[in-house]
């Protein structure tokens, strides 16, 4: 999903953005739910508990790589801190496997993974209303300066501070993830 995502984020296709929302939010609700079936029927596995904070990197990590393609809605910085941060825990995770340990995701590593959704799906919105909704409410000139004088700006505004806040709550879960591993670590090298 996360490929098919960045198509419709990426590319220029009607209704795209729109598009683009329910396949993040349909892949959203379905890691939600499969995880919590797992817990549920008790089919908790380490398979499972490796690969699904991978997956959720690669739609998070596809997602925000793709607002960095479109006009830099986030600030390539800020994805790159995110990014940064996926793939040290990943390699944590790795590390931890090779010595036959799993490192399950933390609370903190679960609200990181929410709050990163939420924003995702709140950019995803604004998109959606700026490139398919409202071309289609505004007509003629109306569209342009609604979107120079208003829109834009106050997105633009919206979206930097969000994904800031999310890198910041990113950037902290991961520090705690180190923390956690620091003998793990010692005990590799």
């Amino acid at each position: 999903m996360a490929f098919v995502l960045t198509i419709f984020l990426t590319l220029p296709i009607p209704f795209g953005k729109t598009i683009g929302f329910f396949v993040f939010v349909m892949a959203a609700f379905t890691d939600y739910w499969d995880g919590r079936l797992a817990r549920c029927t008790g089919t908790v596995t380490a398979f499972g508990q490796l690969m699904d904070p991978l997956v959720d990197k690669v739609l998070i990590c596809a997602a925000f790589v793709s607002f960095v393609a479109n006009h830099q809605i986030v600030p390539a910085w800020i994805v790159i801190t995110i990014l940064t941060r996926e793939f040290m825990v990943t390699g944590l995770r790795l590390l931890a496997a090779n010595q036959g340990r799993v490192i399950p995701a933390s609370r903190w590593g679960k609200h990181k993974a929410v709050w990163q959704m939420i924003v995702i799906g709140i950019i995803l919105i604004g998109l959606a209303a700026r490139e398919d909704l409202l071309p289609l409410l505004l007509k003629g000139d109306a569209l342009p300066t609604f979107l120079n004088l208003y829109y834009d700006r106050y997105f633009h505004y919206v979206t930097f501070w969000l994904s800031a806040l999310v890198a910041v709550l990113t950037v902290f879960s991961g520090s705690i993830y180190l923390w956690q591993c620091r003998q793990l670590v010692r005990e590799a090298k």
